[in-house]
């Protein structure tokens, strides 16, 4: 890993079709597909995330209100969270507003250069940064 390598067939996925609960099995819009990686790519991913996440926390990269992709954090808390803070600012009878967004297919819309210009910018080590760009490409 620290040589920044990620294997092109541990990229390779099998797809498999598995029908919706309760749709026609005969509608081929009625199959969501699955992407099966191979077993040491998904150990290599957790890995790669391991080592993201550690320094990411050990150099204070993400602001405290980031809870994705961090460990023991999760929607429930963050959910939690602005409760409280709606519920405070009620109390003090201030002004409390919430914008919610969600982005359809958010992975697939990620500006990837964008990614990789932000991950050198934090110093993240260049074979992590390999790591993460490689399985991004389109080869």
């Amino acid at each position: 890993m620290t040589l920044g390598h990620f294997p092109t067939r541990w990229k390779t996925a099998s797809v498999v079709p598995i029908l919706k609960p309760g749709e026609d099995p005969t509608d081929t819009t009625s199959y969501r597909p699955i992407s099966i990686l191979p077993s040491l790519s998904k150990i290599s991913e957790h890995l790669i995330l391991k080592r993201l996440n550690n320094y990411l926390k050990e150099n204070n990269v993400l602001c405290p209100e980031r809870f994705g992709i961090r460990e023991k954090l999760s929607t429930s808390q963050q959910l939690i969270r602005a409760v409280e803070y709606v519920t405070v600012g009620f109390a003090n009878k201030q002004k409390t507003g919430a914008v919610f967004l969600d982005i359809q297919k958010a992975f697939d819309r990620v500006w990837q250069d964008e990614l990789i210009h932000k991950l050198i910018h934090y110093k993240i080590p260049s074979y992590l940064i390999k790591l993460k760009a490689l399985p991004l490409l389109p080869y």
